[in-house]
């Protein structure tokens, strides 16, 4: 099985489904001539032509109804934003038009559209361009939302994204780009709303998402080094959300915290702990606890961008203090 960054395991799912479907085509800001802001799209607009890979004026709007168009009339765009903050921009056609047509047109009309863009911080990018808003979009029915953190994962939910008849806003992360990973062989999907178990553990369960899992596998590294064996739960896809895998965890485990970059409050975290209060609270034996990023606009200063931002550190504290 090769090894291949996430970069390029992108990269090959959008060469592959081009490849499969000349319906599929991307459009965004400099994703041709300039091969992308993170080259994701590297050598696609020489391979496929500007036809099918369409650099776009600056005018997220313009780029996103573009996209919620031409996927009304049957093709399939794949849009990318620089970056989740500037998908703000645009949020009136995500979440007013993309994630509404098939319901207010009956069923006639669907939006088979991704929008990639990576979020995230620890780029020294500062307030505005650091953050990490997919929980919003998973708030939103009519939107799938995806957030891959390995190679892997990264490919097979890409391709199931594009195959998909209804809109999916894949989430990237900036400071997963260069990492690497196995990445089968041949062509493979992976369904939305399963759960990934990266670490079979006994203890305690990590659950996470994009970034933070690869902190939680750091994590249970170290809590082994304790004897605590931590299983760690990559949720990838948080809109559907796959409820049975992860309270078959807690249920194995009986101890609980939930893990993620963006704000704790009324995040992804919320939403784990009302599933297990609902469908596990009795296989509990301590209080579900939160790991998150610092409710602060994220600093640019690098030593305060690192005090903003959960550490493994915090995750293994906080671990210690569930199992207390």
């Amino acid at each position: 099985m090769p090894t291949k960054t996430y970069r390029e395991a992108l990269n090959e799912a959008l060469r592959e489904e081009m490849h499969r479907d000349p319906d599929v085509f991307i459009i965004g800001q400099d994703v041709g001539k300039f091969e992308g802001a993170y080259r994701v799209t590297q050598g696609l607009l020489a391979e496929f032509g500007p036809r099918r890979v369409k650099d776009a004026p600056i005018s997220e709007t313009a780029i996103t109804g573009a996209g919620v168009g031409a996927a009304m009339l049957g093709l399939r765009p794949v849009v990318e934003f620089m970056t989740i903050n500037f998908t703000l921009v645009a949020i009136d056609q995500i979440v007013n038009n993309a994630a509404k047509i098939r319901y207010m047109f009956g069923g006639q009309v669907s939006v088979p559209m991704v929008i990639r863009t990576p979020g995230g911080g620890g780029q020294q990018l500062t307030a505005q361009h650091s953050q990490n808003l997919e929980h919003w979009y998973a708030h939103v029915p009519g939107l799938k939302v995806v957030a891959p953190s390995m190679p892997a994962d990264a490919k097979g939910l890409l391709k199931s994204a594009i195959r998909d008849n209804d809109p999916v806003f894949f989430l990237e992360n900036l400071a997963l780009y260069n990492t690497k990973g196995d990445v089968p062989d041949g062509d493979y999907a992976i369904p939305f709303g399963k759960a990934d178990i990266k670490r079979e553990g006994t203890d305690i369960s990590l659950i996470a998402h994009s970034r933070s899992v690869t902190l939680a596998l750091q994590a249970a590294a170290r809590l082994q080094e304790d004897g605590v064996s931590a299983e760690v739960v990559d949720i990838r896809s948080l809109r559907p959300l796959d409820t049975e895998t992860i309270v078959a965890s807690v249920q194995k485990t009986n101890r609980a915290m939930t893990i993620e970059e963006g704000w704790p409050t009324f995040g992804v975290g919320s939403e784990i702990v009302a599933l297990l209060m609902d469908q596990a609270f009795d296989y509990l034996d301590a209080p579900v606890k939160r790991v998150g990023g610092k409710e602060v606009p994220m600093p640019y200063a690098k030593p305060l961008e690192r005090a903003a931002m959960p550490s493994v550190d915090d995750i293994v504290n906080c671990a210690r203090e569930v199992l207390a």
